[in-house]
């Protein structure tokens, strides 16, 4: 994908498996927001080939869109309608709808059912976009930085519903978020996009094994003194450290790595060209 003859993505080859929650990370300027609009139908791309739902995305139909949710990163229309009227609106467009009342009871807005929209707080709107997001019971979920200005009552409550319908309903997720617990805690497999380059993708667990990131190891020496030592093989320390011991080891614990090493791991090495993936099902080409 390119701009005015400069390329934003290079070659993103990436499948997305029915049912599962995928989180795509990046820092600002990455593409992740180029990507997601190319699935969505919203941008053209200038190469290659994308398949959504078993069609190409700029030749979705009325049909095609309605077996898709959206959850934008910001989204201030229909100011003037009440909460329980804009669903009901929204609702009458989808074959199978959820009850706009149910969904007012999922994202916690059951008590602002009467209020308009512009009355609502900021996290109040965002509940309010994500109840619009899943009202025609998508068979694709986008969640476009979902929880911004949630509380972390309200964050919760929503990953347990994001869980729901991956989980029982079968829906498949695709998930943008800077905050990297809810990525850790929500996806199957988390793809890590860095100046326009998949630079790794898998689960957490595989994308710290990738990124090379060494735990730590702490313990207290016989003199009282913390130590610490970074290694890639924590195990084999720990053993060498109890062999000559020849006893209990004071104080011993190991920080293994965690998204968030590995994230910034990622980041830090933009410059040296992509560094793969970790499984068959999402690639850096």
């Amino acid at each position: 994908m390119a701009y005015g003859g400069v390329d934003v993505l290079h070659g993103i080859d990436l499948d997305i498996h029915r049912g599962e929650v995928f989180a795509l990370l990046g820092p600002n300027g990455a593409g992740k927001t180029t990507t997601v609009e190319i699935l969505e139908g919203f941008r053209r791309r200038s190469a290659g080939e994308v398949r959504v739902l078993g069609a190409d995305p700029e030749r979705g139909g009325d049909a095609w869109r309605g077996r898709t949710g959206l959850v934008l990163q910001s989204w201030r229309d229909h100011r003037r309608w009440r909460v329980a009227e804009l669903l009901g609106h929204f609702a009458t467009y989808y074959p199978d709808p959820r009850d706009p009342a149910e969904l007012l009871a999922l994202v916690g807005l059951t008590d602002r059912a009467g209020q308009q929209v512009d009355q609502l707080s900021g996290g109040q709107r965002r509940r309010l976009d994500v109840a619009l997001g899943i009202v025609g019971r998508p068979e694709l979920l986008f969640l476009d930085e979902p929880t911004t200005g949630f509380d972390p009552e309200a964050r919760h409550e929503f990953h347990v519903l994001v869980e729901r319908l991956a989980r029982e309903e079968g829906v498949t997720v695709l998930l943008t978020t800077h905050d990297l617990a809810e990525a850790e805690r929500l996806a199957d497999r988390i793809a890590m996009l860095v100046g326009g380059r998949i630079r790794a993708c898998g689960t957490p667990s595989e994308l710290a094994r990738a990124a090379a990131a060494q735990a730590e190891v702490r313990w207290m020496s016989g003199d009282g003194t913390v130590r610490r030592e970074r290694t890639v093989d924590p195990s084999r320390l720990v053993w060498e450290l109890h062999r000559e011991a020849e006893g209990p080891i004071a104080g011993l614990e190991v920080r293994r790595p965690t998204l968030e090493d590995t994230y910034l791991h990622m980041v830090h090495r933009e410059g040296d060209g992509p560094a793969g993936a970790v499984d068959g099902e999402g690639r850096a080409a």
